[in-house]
């Protein structure tokens, strides 16, 4: 009510659009584009100017000149690769008519009043959440006058809610959820758990009748209406422009306020600030002490992971998926563990070289896995000999031997892993980059369990990268994995008989030495 008593009373006076020096004052009623325009000095006014007392119908005056097909600015049809993008304007023709049609001289006055105008949802660029004007090739589009604010209503939480749910239905990549937006949409969900199959009817009945307009129509009604929730559900950090408290408004001034980054970092000495504000030409030179603030803050987002919970859980379930079938506890091992059972397959099992089909598929898991088994890494050194390449993974052996050895040999055996690697003339050289290779030799000259910790990383990287993917794709290994498949398919089909026929046996016995002792005792 307070917003439309304002532009009420505001229809009749000057249109004030705050600048960044002063005010533009529009005179005149009639003609739409006849008026003159001047500037009033900023100290004349209060040092805070509502959003809302600004006239939404003397903008909208503005934008409609801008959109007009003779004077206005040329929307246009892009055309790309495989897409068009239909109705765009760029940032620097907006600037331009801006300069030219309300005598600007200063492009960062003009960039100014197109971010106040932008951030009120007359336009918007294609690819961002923030609203503001740059002044470059970036592409914006008109808001449809249905959206202006003149027209709107205050959404509800419940509108939003169907608008979030709508497009996560739909499998496009240009209207995924933004982080924040995911979130606010799990929020609406808990908040409103008992009316959401309601809401999620609403947004099912909503993406039907989208599926029935033209392709280019619906891709410009997609992104008007994300703009239109830009302008009332504003992304983290940037001023609501529809807000009616000052109380609120009044927070985005305080200089105190302690602005804290997306990974829950404190950043402090810093202000939050509207990014539909432009900076000033003249600031502040940063003292010593903001430099060293800066360099804790960004040593501290250092440490801290910046990968998503999804993906996070989505690795958790495929390493779980990947190691299922080598988990006791999940699936039931084969052969069954000797100790709870009564079965010594597993004994005769391991006795023998011949590995079986999990332990040569389980190989092709990671170069990890491949070294961890005895098995694997001899079949790979044999691998890696046949192609005259095995100085790598044997100096990555010695390195791992070198961290098992008594204190005492330390010394000796790192002087002779240098040797016969590293030295000048070596007779199994390896290639290290320049800089593991000075690390390594500045380690020796105190020689300890670890001297080589650098260069045996970037080998193993080498190896992995390399030669052991080729390893993957020999005739060694896919051979063995082919061989072991026959014989493990024809031996699951023996073991159920073997396993009863033991069981049997193992019965009769424990009954025949029990009427043994029952005997003799009698």
């Amino acid at each position: 009510m307070l917003k439309q008593i304002a532009a009420v009373k505001l229809r009749r006076r000057a249109c004030r659009i705050k600048s960044s020096h002063g005010l533009l004052i529009l005179k005149g009623q009639n003609s739409p584009f006849s008026r003159s325009f001047r500037w009033i000095p900023l100290f004349k006014l209060p040092s805070f100017c509502p959003p809302f007392l600004v006239s939404p119908l003397q903008i909208e005056d503005i934008v409609t000149h801008i959109q007009d097909e003779t004077d206005g600015v040329p929307i246009r049809t892009v055309k790309s690769f495989m897409t068009k993008i239909p109705s765009v304007v760029t940032g620097a023709d907006i600037v331009q008519w801006l300069m030219k049609n309300l005598s600007i001289e200063d492009p960062a006055e003009a960039m100014h009043i197109g971010s106040l105008i932008a951030a009120q949802g007359y336009f918007f660029p294609i690819s961002d959440h923030v609203l503001s004007l740059k002044d470059d090739g970036t592409f914006y589009r008109f808001q449809a006058p249905y959206f202006w604010p003149s027209n709107c209503w205050e959404p509800e939480n419940t509108d939003y809610a169907i608008y979030l749910c709508k497009r996560t239905m739909q499998n496009k990549t240009r209207l995924e959820l933004a982080d924040y937006e995911a979130e606010n949409l799990a929020r609406l969900q808990r908040a409103f758990a008992r009316k959401w199959e309601f809401i999620y009817m609403q947004a099912e009945a909503q993406v039907k009748i989208d599926r029935k307009k033209d392709k280019t129509e619906r891709k410009i009604l997609d992104s008007q209406e994300r703009a239109f929730w830009d302008v009332h559900r504003p992304v983290p950090g940037c001023v609501n422009t529809t807000e009616m408290d000052i109380r609120k408004c009044r927070r985005m001034k305080n200089p105190h306020r302690v602005k804290k980054s997306v990974y829950g970092v404190v950043e402090e000495g810093t202000q939050s600030q509207s990014p539909i504000h432009t900076p000033s030409q003249q600031y502040r030179k940063g003292t010593k002490e903001d430099v060293e603030k800066e360099i804790l803050f960004l040593n501290t987002q250092l440490d801290r992971h910046c990968m998503k919970m999804s993906k996070v859980a989505e690795s958790l379930i495929t390493y779980t998926e990947q190691y299922m079938e080598y988990d006791p506890f999940v699936t039931a091992p084969e052969p069954s563990n000797p100790w709870t059972s009564d079965d010594p397959s597993f004994w005769d099992l391991e006795s023998s070289k011949e590995p079986s089909q999990q332990r040569v598929k389980k190989w092709g898991f990671s170069l990890e896995e491949a070294l961890k088994d005895p098995t694997g890494q001899e079949l790979f050194l044999k691998f890696l000999e046949s192609e005259f390449s095995s100085e790598n993974l044997r100096f990555w052996l010695a390195v791992q031997d070198l961290k098992r050895m008594p204190q005492q040999e330390v010394a000796q055996r790192a002087q002779d892993i240098w040797t016969e690697f590293l030295a000048e003339g070596a007779p199994s050289s390896i290639n290290l980059d320049s800089h593991s290779y000075e690390r390594t030799s500045q380690n020796l000259k105190d020689p300890g369990r670890y001297s080589y910790e650098d260069a045996q990383d970037h080998i193993y990287k080498l190896m992995k990268s390399d030669s052991y993917t080729r390893f993957l794709r020999s005739n060694v290994y896919q051979d063995l994995l082919m061989a072991r498949k026959k014989p493990e398919t024809e031996q699951g089909r023996r073991t159920s008989l073997e396993k009863f026929t033991r069981s049997v046996v193992s019965v009769l016995l424990l009954l025949l030495s029990t009427l043994k002792t029952a005997f003799i005792n009698v």
